[in-house]
């Protein structure tokens, strides 16, 4: 890990929010290990949603990891928490001694290729503690990343490299959306982790 060369950020946004870049914060061989790991070894699933009444299976798939058998209701699903695996524990410590930060969940994705994407939204389930911390970790395909503020007309795009980690703090849940646009000229896989907290 590349403790010492770090690309810290000021907070990227203007107002009602913090976001901070951090950069690839990986060796290349550290990434490409974990994106084997993660390939591989996490029982991914596709998502299901309820959307206009009717049930959607996404082409993307999901994993989802913590503390406890946390279980919340998205998009009128009940979802539910496996048991850290050892790996995915060392990985989550590793991300809190550079951030600052702890956190009890991960939500993992996976995009297998830049058709597959996610449209704007928030990270503000009711289950999650309000204006917490998240840590959003790339790995595989570069893609990019948007925000657009809830009212103002201010934008924000960025691209996230391969080892690096995205943290969003404070309101910017209350006051900025996100999403991952699709990008039809990548057409390897991307995961992405976002470690967060659940009210326990």
């Amino acid at each position: 890990m590349q403790l010492f060369n770090r690309n810290f950020t000021d907070n990227l946004l203007p107002f009602d929010g913090e976001l901070y870049y951090y950069g690839p914060v990986f060796t290349s061989e550290e990434v490409a290990n974990w994106y084997q790991l993660l390939l591989h070894q996490i029982p991914w699933k596709h998502d299901e949603l309820i959307m206009f009444g009717k049930k959607i299976i996404t082409a993307r798939k999901v994993a989802w990891y913590g503390d406890n058998h946390f279980s919340y209701v998205y998009s009128h699903q009940l979802k539910q928490a496996s048991i850290w695996t050892t790996e995915l524990l060392n990985l989550k410590h590793q991300i809190e001694k550079i951030c600052g930060e702890t956190f009890n969940s991960c939500l993992l994705n996976l995009y297998h290729h830049g058709k597959e994407s996610m449209g704007w939204h928030s990270d503000n389930e009711r289950e999650l503690v309000p204006n917490g911390t998240i840590a959003s970790v790339s790995f595989g395909a570069e893609r990019k990343f948007m925000f657009r503020h809830n009212e103002e007309k201010n934008n924000l795009t960025l691209m996230l490299e391969s080892g690096s980690i995205l943290l969003m703090k404070g309101s910017i849940q209350t006051h900025w959306k996100h999403q991952l646009p699709p990008m039809a000229k990548i057409t390897t896989p991307r995961i992405n982790l976002t470690f967060r907290n659940m009210i326990q």
